[in-house]
C-alpha cells in the first residue's frame, strides 16, 4: 500500500516529496501509518491522506489555513483541514467559520456543503498538522511524527512562495508562527479557534476580509468563500 500517489501529486510538490522520501523519519512515518491502516480503522481513507497536496499546487497557494488533526468520525475527513465530505453534517467549528464568513463578508455560504475543495481549487491550502487519526480517537496519531513533516511543509511554503496569508486559529496553530520564514513577505493572521469552546475569541476577527484585502493589494485574485 502506497500512501503517496505521485500521479495525483501537484507538480510543484514533487521535488519536496522526493527530498522527504530520502529522509529516514518520513519513511518510518509512512510505514507506521500503513501499519495503522492494516490493523485499525483510520481516517481519512488512505487515498486522501495527502489530499491537500493533490488539490493545491505550491505555486497556486494564496492562503494557508492550519488545522490540528482530521475528523475522527465515519466518512467525515477528506484530507483537507476543517473540510468534510459532501452529505456529512457540518461540524461545529466549520459551522462557526461559515458564520464568520457570512457576518464579515455579507454573503451567504452553502452551509449544507462542508467540502472545502472549492476553496482549495482557488489557492487555499488546508493543512492539518497531523494527517491521520484512528476512528473515534482524536489526536491518536499525534506521536507518529506527522508534525515533523507538516512543520517542514509550512516552512517550505514560506520560503518558496510570496505574499501568502498564513491563518493561525487557536493556541496550537499559533505555536507554528516561528516556522514561517521571510515573514515580512507574508501576512500572518491569528485569533481564537472556531471551536464552540473558544468561539468568542474567533468571531469578529475579520480574517476573511483581511485575506481578500491582502490578496487584492498584491495583485492576486480574491477567494470566493461561499
Amino acid at each position: 500500500m502506497n500512501l503517496i500517489n505521485y500521479t495525483k501529486l501537484k507538480p510543484g510538490w514533487v521535488s519536496f516529496f522526493d527530498k522527504e522520501l530520502k529522509q529516514k523519519y518520513f519513511v518510518n512515518l509512512l510505514e507506521a501509518v500503513k501499519g495503522e491502516f492494516e490493523k485499525k480503522i483510520i481516517y481519512p481513507p488512505k487515498n486522501l491522506v495527502f489530499n491537500a497536496f493533490y488539490t493545491t499546487d505550491l505555486s497556486d497557494i494564496k492562503v494557508v489555513i492550519l488545522g490540528q488533526d482530521p475528523y475522527h468520525g465515519p466518512n467525515q475527513a477528506n484530507g483537507l483541514a476543517f473540510s468534510v465530505n459532501l452529505g456529512i453534517n457540518v461540524p461545529p467549528s466549520l459551522n462557526n467559520i461559515f458564520k464568520e464568513i457570512e457576518r464579515s463578508l455579507n454573503i451567504t455560504t452553502n452551509k449544507r456543503n462542508g467540502d472545502l475543495t472549492r476553496w482549495s481549487n482557488q489557492g487555499v491550502f488546508l493543512l492539518n498538522a497531523v494527517l491521520s487519526v484512528e476512528k473515534g480517537k482524536p489526536r491518536s496519531h499525534q506521536n507518529l511524527n506527522w508534525q515533523l513533516f507538516t512543520d517542514k511543509v509550512i516552512t517550505y511554503i514560506s520560503q518558496e512562495a510570496s505574499n501568502v496569508v498564513f491563518v493561525l486559529w487557536g493556541e496550537f496553530a499559533k505555536r507554528k508562527e516561528s516556522l514561517i520564514k521571510n515573514a515580512s513577505k507574508h501576512l500572518i493572521l491569528k485569533s481564537g479557534h472556531p471551536s464552540p469552546f473558544s468561539e468568542n475569541r474567533f468571531f469578529n476577527n475579520r480574517h476573511f476580509i483581511l485575506i481578500n484585502e491582502y490578496l487584492e493589494k498584491h495583485g492576486k485574485e480574491t477567494i470566493d468563500f461561499r
